[in-house]
Parts: structure tokens; C-alpha cells; sequence
């Protein structure tokens, strides 16, 4: 779905036609994200031995993926002019209800993933219907939200099982099938890959499906391009944004569970801070903090540059102290490339 009708000048100083190839191109809000993980990828290519072997970029992909899975939701979230702060600590409350629930009640692991699955989803319906009752910004809503889940999962973890961390669950019944369906690995010409990367692709597939060709897809671009346009032509704007809000728990849910049955506990002080890494991940693949405006491919790109940058320092040897350093020049190069485009769009009007 193109969110500009704009037609940018060619390099030959004429106009684009209006839906050929190029003006496409340069109208895509990842493109700028595109530009910078080709940069990326050359660059470590040389700078990095192995970078390009295939088990190093199994390892990328995997990296990718842990953050993609998030930064998908978070994306159209952020399309439809919201943000949430509480994602990263909602993973690992996520992890924690299907971990104390199944081994408290000594219940097959599934009944926990499914319990988790309920809560999480709650606490995503909980965000949206705070955000559309009391009208307040998003930042304060989800603030809240990301304290209260921060006190929860140390307090709760500690009052049940005395101490920060949950009791392994590897030895419960339905624990393999878990396994295999959230934290297990496959294999490719000999290369080992996580199956976390089929969940992020199968994910963006999904969400671009439904930004593109469908009516929801529609409603989530107008209510973050205009709210109050978008509810007087008879968008269900809070039943979007609420949608929006599960949507954002549904992929904590699914990096909830990985995180659980990769390492058969959790600790319940993980997750602090990752919320800002998805953000991340959304805004280098060209999404708006004003909303209205990005794409679910380009928050896979962002994510995919995310992982290049973190394990290409691991294989350059370098200190991986720079690695922020990377990753904040990385989002303002994309940032500022995406508003050159957007504003060359504009100016051909």
C-alpha cells in the first residue's frame, strides 16, 4: 500500500511516471533500511572473516530473528501512530506464566503456553482499552504498564519459587513437542538454522499481507496518519488499536515461549530494555514516530541490520562496546535517508 502519490525526479532531471518501477522504488519506506544492510553486509564481508560463510549468517539470521519477531508488531503498531514500552519485559512475563503455571500445577507444559498465550493477549487489551479510554499518549499507558510488569515478574518469581528464576520444566510432559515447535533447529545443506527464523518470516507475511490487501490494513494507516479523519469516515479506531496493542502481545507471546523452551527457565529480571531495540529495528526499516507511514518488510530489514551489526562485530573481533554506536549511527543514516526520499516525493508533486 503506497502512502504517497508523489512522483520523485529521476536522475536525468525528468519525472517518473506515476506507478512505474522507480517511482515505486523510491516511494518504498524501506528503502533507506534496503541502502544501509547492503552497506552493512559489504562492509563486514571484508572486514570480518567467515562473515559470509553460511553457518555465520545461520547465526545472523538468528540474532535477526529473536528482534524481528518483535520489531513485525511493533511496526504496525507504530503505523497505526502508537508505541509500546512494556514489549520487551511482556516476553519475558510471557515466559514466566507458562513456566510457573505448568510446573505449580504440575500440568502438561501446553496448558501453560496456552495460559500464557491468554494472559499475554490480556495484557495487550489492557494497554489498547487504556490507551482509547483515557485518551493519555501512549508513552505514559505503556510506561506504566512496563513498571507494573517489571515488579510483577520479580515479585511473583520470588514469592513462588523463592528465588529469581523458575524451576526448570525440561523433565514435563509436552516439553519436546514445546520444544520442537518454538526452540528447535533444521537443517539445510548441512547448515543449522533456529526455527525462530521461519515464526519472523511467517510473521512478516502475514503482516504485510494484511497492510496491503486488507480493508484492517487501510484502517491501520489512516487512524496513524489522522485519528480523527480516519473515525469520521467510520474507521473502528479503537477497536483497531486495540487490535494493534494484542498484536504486539501475540509476538511477545511467541518470543516468550522461545526464550522458555530454549533454555528450560527464565529469569525474571530478562527483557529490560529490549523494547527500545524493537523500536529500533521498526524506525532503520522506515517506520514514522508520528504514524501513518512504514511497512512490515522494512521492520525486517531493520532487524536483519540489527544482526549483522551485533555478530559482524563478534566476527571482525572487534570491541563489542561499539556495537551501540553502530546501531544509533545506523538509525540516523536510515532516518535521514528515508526523509530525503519522502521530501523529494513531496517537492514533485
Amino acid at each position: 500500500m503506497s502512502t504517497t502519490t508523489s512522483t520523485p525526479d529521476t536522475a536525468a532531471g525528468k519525472r517518473a511516471p506515476h506507478g512505474s518501477p522507480l517511482h515505486k522504488l523510491l516511494t518504498r519506506p524501506e528503502l533507506g533500511s534496503v541502502v544501509g544492510a547492503v552497506a552493512v553486509l559489504v562492509f563486514f564481508a571484508f572486514a570480518a572473516d567467515g562473515f559470509l560463510r553460511a553457518s555465520s549468517l545461520s547465526t545472523v539470521l538468528y540474532a535477526s530473528s529473536t528482534i524481528g519477531i518483535m520489531a513485525v508488531p511493533v511496526a504496525l503498531l507504530m503505523i497505526g501512530g502508537e508505541f509500546d514500552l512494556s514489549a520487551g519485559v511482556m516476553v519475558t512475563s510471557s515466559a514466566l506464566v507458562s513456566s510457573m503455571f505448568s510446573y505449580q500445577m504440575t500440568a502438561n507444559v501446553w496448558v501453560g503456553v496456552g495460559v500464557s498465550l491468554l494472559v499475554t493477549l490480556a495484557i495487550g487489551a489492557f494497554n489498547g482499552f487504556m490507551l482509547t479510554r483515557t485518551k493519555l499518549p501512549s508513552f505514559i499507558i505503556t510506561l506504566g504498564t512496563f513498571l507494573m510488569l517489571t515488579g510483577m515478574n520479580l515479585g511473583f518469581t520470588k514469592l513462588i519459587d523463592d528465588t529469581v528464576s523458575t524451576k526448570t520444566i525440561g523433565d514435563m510432559e509436552g516439553f519436546p513437542a514445546a520444544h520442537a515447535v518454538f526452540a528447535s533447529t533444521f537443517s539445510i545443506g548441512g547448515v543449522d538454522f533456529k526455527v525462530t527464523i521461519l515464526w519472523w518470516l511467517g510473521l512478516v507475511a502475514v503482516a504485510s499481507w494484511i497492510l496491503l490487501r486488507t480493508r484492517t490494513g487501510n484502517w491501520i494507516f489512516a487512524v496513524g496518519g489522522n485519528q480523527e479523519a480516519a473515525r469520521a469516515v467510520g474507521v473502528p479506531v479503537t477497536r483497531t488499536k486495540i487490535g494493534l496493542y494484542m498484536g504486539v502481545a501475540l509476538g511477545a507471546w511467541i518470543s516468550g515461549q522461545h526464550l522458555l523452551f530454549s533454555f528450560d527457565a527464565v529469569q525474571s529480571g530478562e527483557g529490560v530494555g529490549n523494547e527500545l531495540i524493537y523500536i529500533i529495528a521498526a524506525v532503520i526499516g522506515g517506520c514514522l514516530i508520528t504514524g501513518g507511514y512504514g511497512s512490515a518488510v522494512g521492520s525486517a530489514v531493520g532487524a536483519l541490520l540489527f544482526g549483522m551489526v551485533s555478530k559482524g562485530i563478534v566476527f571482525a573481533e572487534w570491541n563489542p562496546d561499539w556495537f551501540k554506536f553502530f546501531l544509533g549511527a545506523m538509525l540516523l543514516l536510515a532516518t535521514l535517508l528515508n526523509a530525503w526520499v519522502r521530501k523529494r516525493a513531496e517537492a514533485a508533486k
